[in-house]
């Protein structure tokens, strides 16, 4: 039995010392060549990967300032509209100093002063919409 144990324990020893002895030239130069393909790959997939998360993020930025832009484009148009109208109110205000033809003319001119205003305001405004 003691003969047994023996060779059992000097069996392990031999499997257990081969384990650490040093591989082949070749066999290194194969597993080197193997990780080094792996790790290539794998950084390969990662720049994929963060290239792809890149550009997902750019497109949101980009769908952000053209919101941006367009409401901005809004805002102005609604400005551009609200002093047309004071300016019509005031000069509203002013022809009623007016008697006769002259106060129709200073109407229909200051109608026309709004509407040349509010085409104004529009153009300009789709001229900053994206």
């Amino acid at each position: 039995m003691r003969t047994v144990l023996t060779s059992a324990m000097a069996i392990a020893l031999l499997i257990i010392a081969g384990c650490d002895s040093a591989k082949s030239p070749d066999t290194v130069a194969k597993d080197v060549a193997a990780a080094e393909q792996k790790a290539a790959a794998e950084v390969a997939n990662s720049e994929k990967s963060a290239e792809k998360d890149l550009n997902k993020a750019a497109d949101k930025v980009d769908d952000t300032l053209v919101n941006f832009n367009n409401a901005a484009a809004k805002d102005a148009y609604n400005l551009a509209v609200a002093k047309a109208d004071g300016d019509r109110k005031v000069a509203m205000a002013n022809c009623l100093a007016l008697g006769g033809d002259a106060q129709k003319t200073c109407r229909d001119q200051a109608e026309a002063d709004y509407g040349a205003a509010k085409a104004n305001a529009k153009a300009a405004a789709l001229s900053l919409k994206q």
